[in-house]
């Protein structure tokens, strides 16, 4: 007989359910969050599993690849259809969110989500990383602008070559300011640093991936873009066809109809929002920086004549997605 599992899964512990083709519990208990921990329950009830279902999350992709590669065929869950799914519940509790999860796999009511393989982990780890970095040296900043301010000492405008030495000039005449400001310069220097660091690693990576290097041959598409786009497609062949990349990452328009009423709105801005946002970047840089003309650039300069620039990124994003 077909066996259905559900897993919920925190961080310390992961609650398990296992039923039968007619809905009724075999087994639950509480096992350590570990591939092992949980086949080792499994394996103790039964060998003939159809769904082993659990939500995505931040461990669901080690677990995914633990279960598969001890032969479960596992399924992970969209968190948006979980959630309407196990709703209707009059009591929350880890032990019957499992046996909601294991009702959908019984039923088939789920949606599943691509687990990405490792190159592509690897990738968004380093993007994600940068960004980081990124960010906490841009706070490092704007701190010892508005530290300085309350002296009467402003920076202005400056080239981040320069940041430095700009803010020892103001310090020249204020010994007291320096000996609090210096360490935060210290922190600052180690910042971009270690920025330039992983932004190095980020260049070199693109250049040793031939798909990305296919993708910078396209106008707009850098280092950045091109692996954020790599990490977010992962395996072209789960689209049927290139125009419905723009639509997984939320670049198309949705549509609210009821009755009479038949709506349409803006982008549903679903999916990756880190990867919507890397086009949306790409191709504003496009139509407003780049000098170097291109048949998408005249294309998104007319758009933006008739519809507005803003609607016209989102148009050239769109393009950027199915090309690539």
């Amino acid at each position: 007989m077909d066996l259905f599992v559900g897993l919920d899964v925190s961080v310390r512990t992961t609650s398990v359910c296992v039923i039968d083709a007619f809905g009724k519990i075999l087994k639950e208990g509480k096992v350590e969050t570990e591939p092992d921990a949980i086949s080792a329950l499994l394996h103790s009830v039964g060998s003939h599993y159809k769904r082993v279902g659990l939500e995505a999350g931040p461990l669901s992709q080690w677990l995914y690849s633990g279960l598969a590669a001890a032969g479960y065929p596992v399924i992970c869950v969209e968190t948006r259809h979980m959630k309407a799914a196990l709703s209707a519940q009059i009591n929350k509790t880890d032990r019957n969110d499992a046996r909601g999860i294991a009702q959908m796999m019984r039923v088939g009511l789920y949606k599943p989500v691509h687990v990405k393989t490792i190159r592509s982990q690897e990738i968004r780890m380093l993007l994600t990383a940068r960004k980081f970095v990124q960010t906490k040296l841009i706070d490092a900043e704007n701190n010892l602008r508005g530290l300085l301010r309350n002296f009467g000492l402003k920076v202005g405008m400056v080239t981040r070559l320069k940041f430095e030495q700009r803010i020892l000039e103001l310090l020249e005449q204020s010994p007291h300011l320096r000996l609090i400001i210096e360490p935060l310069l210290e922190v600052r220097r180690v910042l971009r640093e270690q920025y330039q660091r992983l932004h190095k690693a980020m260049e070199q990576m693109a250049e040793a991936d031939d798909v990305c290097q296919l993708l910078m041959t396209a106008p707009g598409v850098g280092p950045m873009v091109a692996l954020s786009y790599r990490a977010g497609v992962d395996e072209p062949s789960r689209f049927g066809r290139s125009r419905s990349v723009p639509a997984h990452f939320g670049l198309t328009p949705s549509r609210y109809q009821s009755g009479e009423v038949d709506q349409g709105k803006g982008i549903s801005k679903c999916g990756d929002a880190v990867i919507r946002w890397v086009l949306v970047e790409a191709a504003g840089a496009l139509l407003r920086i780049s000098k170097r003309s291109s048949p998408l650039q005249e294309w998104g300069l007319e758009v933006a004549k008739r519809r507005g620039m803003t609607k016209a990124i989102v148009a050239v994003a769109r393009r950027l997605a199915v090309a690539c």
